[in-house]
């Protein structure tokens, strides 16, 4: 868990074959892509669709596997639900079961439990109040685990050594904070474990499933506790301001040490190992010179640290486990030119499931048996695009006008020569997140529909260093917004974008960089679409949710202080300054929004019709923080490619 707040405002994430021509220099030379014809437009739905099968996990015995796949019932809306099949070797056999029965909202996430219980999250019209509830695999019983209005729960361990518990986190005794419970899956009676003194935002477990860490959130500081044992009392060993982060991944297989991503003395965040009687001194595992260590992976069968994992134009791993390293490559010599992450294993790690995929492709998921080194497909994930007909995504980089480097990714659109094109700037949510590289499908709708596209991270994206991470305190819709609005000059100065005809869209905090853009640089952008975007860092920061209060502070700095820095907050908030919005505006908005309230987009649309100015309105009554539910996504990305066919004539 990392405590930056990364995920306070995250919105979307998402995960090669680089053009041989691409050079990432400060101004690089951009490859033509030349096609015989330019490909056809491929409907909304295509992009869109949930797969008619996907979500593949294995039982820890590997004889059962379960999966996802979009089903309506009764009538209603296809709705995402987990299904289960016998499997012979790597074959499935027999007819899938339906477990599930979800009518209201897809299923965003299950896991096993052993062999015969499957555990899944659900929230309700996306209010981001997740239960957990169980499912007996034989008997299909039904059981919500953390029962009660407004009850946010998670999944802290699931205990592999004992099938009858799991240890949840939730906050129904305070909605602020998180207590930790040991739930009987049989009976649903939980005991509680770990009480909250109040500013408690993370919990760590040993690999015997014991409470031994958590980390406080103090004001400004960060502090990491410590216990022997669950009979001992927590201690702090580690305090830090919020700009230094050591974050607690695992312990060691004895239990007595443990593996943490840390930037204390560095620039870059770091794997290193903690001994908790000598916290101060830190042994690196692992760094890189460019680019933060992301996480990093625990094999429980094999009792030992895997590889670590970390982001530059692709993901890399440095691999501490041999098994590991020779998984990985047999299986880039069966994927060549794809990427692929591992998101199964069988309790014995000898069978695992595989998605494979790349810039142009969601690809293919797989089962890897290790004994027998053998591949076996199990779903192409969206067969209805063609590898052939999607674009590449190019890693980029350009300078901003104070001298940093800003990285980000090119999406060219096939068959066009790319010059004086219509171009989306795509900036992403977070802020404290950052693009990758891999298969987007809004991306590649927008080009299939004839723009280039352009995610760039922005200063305070994360991933590069704790100084380009602070860069951005204080800076929304100042040196932020600058950094995106030097993409759009360098897309002008490249000869790729026609400057009459660039689009902003982005979500969450995307969204209020399309409306900060389209407000402080009202001259720039030939339309825009806000997502569930901020607009007035006054109420925004007064209707977000009870548990992220311990993070207020730290929020305040990085952010803004409503008192302190009343001045600059009302400067940049852009409700506050809409008598200079006139590009044409586009603006979706879930009612249940957790995070960003609908009065955020309630407040631009009122002002501007007050004004007498048009505005694109788009609410969802069942959806929160981004649209869920596969309708309303088709609503909202064809309503998408009208507004900007309209305005910029791709």
């Amino acid at each position: 868990m990392t405590f930056r707040l990364r995920c306070a405002l995250s919105f979307l994430a998402s995960l090669g074959l680089l053009l041989a021509a691409t050079a990432c220099t400060t101004n690089p030379p951009v490859a033509t892509q030349v096609r015989a014809a330019i490909p056809r437009q491929f409907p909304v739905r295509d992009f869109f669709s949930n797969p008619e099968r996907g979500y593949f996990r294995l039982s820890d015995d590997g004889r059962t596997l379960g999966f996802m796949q979009p089903v309506a019932e009764g009538g209603g809306k296809r709705r995402e639900n987990v299904f289960v099949q016998g499997l012979e070797g790597s074959r499935p056999v027999g007819e899938p079961r339906k477990l599930t029965h979800e009518t209201a909202r897809d299923i965003s996430i299950y896991y096993w439990k052993g062999n015969d219980r499957i555990l899944y999250a659900k929230d309700f019209g996306g209010d981001e109040n997740f239960h957990v509830v169980s499912v007996d695999v034989a008997t299909g019983a039904v059981t919500d685990l953390t029962p009660g209005d407004k009850v946010r729960a998670q999944i802290l361990d699931d205990l592999p050594e004992d099938p009858d518990h799991i240890l949840v986190q939730h906050n129904r005794r305070d909605p602020r904070v998180f207590d930790v419970y040991r739930i009987d899956l049989g009976t649903g009676k939980e005991t509680l474990v770990a009480q909250n003194p109040g500013d408690v935002v993370g919990w760590q477990t040993d690999h015997d499933g014991h409470v031994r860490m958590a980390v406080r959130s103090a004001g400004l500081e960060t502090i990491i506790l410590y216990r022997p044992d669950e009979a001992s009392a927590f201690q702090p060993i580690i305090t830090t301001d919020y700009k230094t982060e050591v974050d607690p991944a695992f312990f060691t297989a004895d239990n007595r040490e443990v593996y943490m991503v840390s930037n204390r003395g560095r620039d870059k965040q770091a794997l290193v190992l903690v001994d908790p009687r000598r916290p101060d001194a830190e042994q690196v595992l692992f760094a890189d010179p460019d680019v933060d260590v992301g996480g990093a992976n625990w094999s429980r069968a094999r009792k030992r640290l895997t590889y670590a994992e970390y982001v530059k134009e692709k993901t890399e791993r440095k691999f501490f486990d041999p098994y590991a390293e020779r998984i990985f490559a047999r299986l880039h010599e069966k994927l060549p030119g794809m990427e692929f992450n591992i998101q199964s294993a069988t309790r014995a790690e000898d069978k695992f499931i595989v998605a494979a995929f790349n810039d142009r492709t969601e690809g293919a998921r797989y089962i890897y048996d290790a004994k027998g080194d053998t591949l076996s497909k199990l779903a192409d994930i969206n067969p209805k695009l063609p590898e052939s007909d999607m674009s590449y995504m190019k890693p980029v980089r350009y300078t901003s006008r104070d001298g940093l480097t800003i990285h980000g990714y090119l999406t060219l659109p096939l068959g066009r020569h790319p010059r004086n094109l219509a171009c989306i700037v795509n900036p992403h949510g977070g802020p404290w997140a950052r693009d990758a590289w891999g298969f987007n499908p809004e991306v590649q709708f927008l080009a299939n529909r004839g723009y280039c596209v352009l995610q760039m991270n922005y200063r305070s994206s994360t991933g590069y260093g704790r100084r380009f991470w602070e860069a951005g305190f204080g800076q929304w819709g100042l040196k932020m917004q600058d950094d995106i609005t030097d993409g759009v000059k360098w897309l002008v100065d490249q000869h790729i974008a026609d400057p009459k005809r660039i689009g902003i869209y982005g979500g969450s905090y995307g969204g209020y960089a399309t409306l900060a853009g389209v407000t402080f640089t009202p001259d720039l952008y030939a339309a825009a679409v806000d997502y569930v975007g901020v607009s007035n860092l006054f109420t925004f920061m007064n209707t977000i949710p009870p548990y992220w209060k311990p993070f207020m502070p730290k929020f305040h700095e990085m952010v803004g202080d409503p008192v302190k820095d009343a001045e600059r907050l009302r400067a940049t908030s852009p409700v506050m300054h809409v008598d200079r919005i006139r590009t044409p505006l586009f603006i979706a908005q879930g009612a249940r929004d957790p995070r960003v309230n609908k009065a955020e987009s309630d407040q631009v649309v009122e002002a501007l019709k007050q004004r007498g100015v048009a505005v694109q309105y788009m609410v969802k009554d069942n959806e929160g923080h981004g649209f869920h539910n596969e309708e309303n996504q088709f609503d909202f990305y064809e309503a998408m490619e009208k507004f900007f066919e309209a305005h910029m004539a791709p």
